[in-house]
């Protein structure tokens, strides 16, 4: 059961906060003035800071449920924990601090952090799960990462071709190719979703996944709180359901 939902956790991340790292890749290519870039960024609003909350989770676990793992993840990967945890605050803070004042400069500077921190993220957890599949560092693993960071890309562009209207979605729609009503934008998606996930299962398989001693005091308060996360991310995405028409609050 441990294993459950550290796995559930783990892959909600990779999957959910993937598209919105893959959107911020992706964002000089799809907002190309500072108003679409707006509206670029208006199709994640609602939803990075539910997806953070997957990451958050997913580290709980891993120290209240595998401390082992935690431990040897930590110090074998150090520098890329600590290079993802500056790109994550990077990003937050350009999507953060974009619109809190006029000014080109200022807003150029913001998107420009928004770039940087969402390939840090991409490149970052590639290199963790490059690393763990590979069982080597170095340029071999640094190939990994850039593969996997296109991974992350091609699913931003997937879901803000789902969130966006005219020339974005078509920009962000390129690589599901032409369709009608959305469905190769879902087909892309959908690939792309199933693709993370055998990223991660894969990954799984080959850490020592061997839980600690509080499994059974943890393990039934993280279930009863399963319902009330899934149900909070279900009411976000279909309050949210709509493409969207104008910039938001960030």
């Amino acid at each position: 059961m441990e294993i459950f939902v550290l796995a559930f956790f783990a892959l909600g991340y990779l999957v959910l906060a993937g598209a919105d790292i893959g959107v911020g890749m992706a964002l000089p290519y799809l907002g190309r003035t500072p108003g679409e870039r707006r509206e670029v960024i208006a199709a994640i609003a609602p939803f990075f800071l539910g997806n953070e909350v997957w990451l958050v989770a997913t580290a709980g676990v891993l120290a209240g449920l595998f401390p082992r793992l935690e431990s040897e993840l930590l110090h074998g990967n150090f520098t890329m924990v600590v290079a993802l945890l500056l790109a994550w605050v990077v990003r937050d803070a350009g999507l953060w601090l974009r619109g809190r004042l006029p000014g080109a400069r200022w807003q150029a500077f913001w998107d420009g952090a928004i770039v940087a921190g969402s390939w840090g993220l991409a490149l970052s957890l590639g290199m963790i799960l490059a690393g763990v599949l590979l069982g080597v560092g170095g340029p071999v693993a640094l190939l990994g990462a850039l593969v996997l960071a296109a991974l992350f890309a091609v699913h931003g562009l997937a879901f803000a071709a789902l969130r966006l209207q005219g020339a974005l979605r078509a920009r962000a729609a390129l690589p599901s190719g032409p369709s009608s009503g959305g469905a190769g934008e879902w087909r892309t998606y959908a690939l792309t979703s199933v693709a993370l996930l055998v990223v991660g299962v894969l990954a799984g398989l080959r850490l020592p996944l061997e839980p600690g001693t509080s499994g059974p005091l943890l393990v039934p308060v993280v279930l009863a709180l399963l319902p009330f996360l899934v149900a909070a991310q279900a009411w976000v995405w279909w309050t949210f359901r709509h493409r969207v028409s104008g910039p938001s609050y960030l």
